[in-house]
């Protein structure tokens, strides 16, 4: 049975997309078909992580078309796999956001019909064949988010260990709770070297009643690589990309 996994944050700067790009390989890196939908329309970028070029960007179909009438979502659907990883076993298809300005700002300017994201997401999933559908959303809660979350199997909240973002993630819980959300994980991104982890994770779960899957880190390395490919794919055996595969066999489980 296909899994939807919503990938979140309440506040940008977390590494959501990072985080969402690096699951997505090593599903498939287990040989399974998946799917990556950027829904971060005002400010797209997770395309890059994947070797999306701009050529590809500029002339092949986005989201954006989906949600306007043009095109079937499937059509949308890049795949990815030979640029990432022509060794993996399975495969990603990526469903990108448009980075054409007039676009974006159409978005901006007059919106779109969010209730055509859960009929794509399950074209999506049932066209394409695929085992796990990724869904990296826009930072916050509008809409198109809480509808992502309410869809979703399995939400990972990604955050910090900062005071506004112990706030931010205190909301989103609470509303995903509300929405009956069947999984919730936290992960801690970018966790400087002189904070305590396990104390960060034991606090973090106490405030949020909500397993804490994953404390990663800050890495100079992923910091160096500045989105310039999948860091998983990258760097296989940095402690990094072992944090990141666990998280990936815990969600999976």
């Amino acid at each position: 049975m296909s899994k939807i996994i919503s990938v979140h944050s309440f506040r940008g700067g977390t590494g959501k997309s990072n985080t969402s790009a690096n699951l997505a390989y090593l599903c498939a890196a287990q040989g399974l078909k998946v799917g990556v939908v950027d829904t971060d329309i005002q400010s797209p970028g997770i395309h890059v992580l994947f070797g999306l070029d701009e050529e590809a960007m500029e002339t092949g179909k986005s989201l954006n078309d989906y949600l306007w009438g043009k095109c079937a979502i499937e059509e949308t659907a890049h795949d990815v796999t030979a640029s990432v990883d022509p060794n993996l076993k399975g495969r990603i298809f990526l469903i990108p956001s448009s980075i054409k300005a007039g676009e974006i700002a159409r978005v901006l300017r007059e919106g779109y019909d969010v209730g055509l994201l859960n009929d794509g997401f399950d074209a999506l999933v049932k066209n394409l064949g695929l085992d796990v559908l990724v869904i990296d959303t826009h930072p916050g809660l509008n809409e198109e988010t809480l509808l992502s979350i309410a869809i979703s199997d399995i939400l990972v909240l990604i955050m910090r260990p900062d005071n506004q973002d112990f706030q931010g993630t205190s909301v989103t819980v609470d509303v995903a709770r509300k929405l009956d959300v069947p999984n919730m994980f936290l992960v801690i991104n970018k966790v400087p070297a002189k904070v305590d982890q396990a104390k960060t994770k034991q606090n973090a779960e106490e405030i949020y009643g909500c397993e804490v899957a994953a404390v990663i880190p800050h890495s100079d390395d992923l910091m160096t690589l500045a989105s310039g490919g999948i860091f998983s794919c990258k760097y296989p055996d940095h402690d990094v990309t072992s944090i990141y595969r666990h998280l990936a066999q815990r969600i999976l489980a």
